[in-house]
């Protein structure tokens, strides 16, 4: 765990993915897999999460129906632009165990703010589905909105200059590994995030 004390922070900064939000992916591949007629397994084992075309909608630079059209030829499967959508947007699993509890209480003692990798779709579907528990936050820094991802130096720097305080007075929270380092090589401090209880033990340490 990071070393975090009382009074060491001006800023909480959060993924939303399995840190706010819980992610199951296998869900998408369940309802492609419904449409196209198929099993999942077969999805499963042409599926590349981080392919160029995927860190490309990830930053706004190619439209939801062209990377639906990569995933057609990838998967080889032939279901419309409207299927792949349902099966996008039922990867949100509800919030993780105690954020909405834990959020609200943070909140008053310091500001809260998301950075977060994601694209269009994604921002329009848990933008409405989960208004109460992202209503907590000042500003959600979005990937595909600002153009820029993590575990990127440019990134994290873009979101330092936005939140005004320095990198070292931001605590940051993410559950993969090269996002957290991407974040320490930048000057923040970063929890990475194991379990759901990891925040709240990371908050309890900051006396919030």
């Amino acid at each position: 765990m990071t070393s975090l004390s009382p009074g060491s922070a001006d800023a909480l900064l959060f993924d939303l993915g399995r840190v706010v939000l819980d992610i199951d992916f296998s869900k998408a591949i369940a309802c492609w897999a419904g449409h196209a007629g198929c099993k999942p397994e077969a999805i499963v084992m042409r599926y590349v999460r981080d392919s160029e075309a995927y860190r490309l909608h990830e930053v706004g630079k190619i439209s939801d129906e062209d990377y639906f059209e990569t995933l057609r030829a990838s998967l080889g499967i032939r279901i419309s632009d409207a299927q792949f959508l349902e099966g996008w947007n039922a990867i949100f699993a509800g919030e993780m165990p105690n954020i909405a509890e834990l959020l609200p209480r943070a909140a008053r003692h310091l500001p809260l703010y998301v950075f977060s990798n994601t694209n269009r779709p994604h921002i329009d579907y848990f933008s409405k589905q989960y208004a109460d528990v992202l209503g907590h936050f000042r500003e959600l820094y979005l990937s595909s909105s600002i153009g820029l991802r993590k575990p990127d130096a440019e990134a994290f720097d873009h979101v330092v200059a936005a939140i005004g305080v320095p990198a070292q007075r931001i605590v940051f929270f993410d559950d993969l590994a090269e996002n957290v380092e991407g974040a320490r090589a930048r000057g923040l401090t970063a929890v990475h995030v194991t379990s759901p209880l990891d925040v709240g033990d990371a908050l309890k340490a900051l006396g919030v």
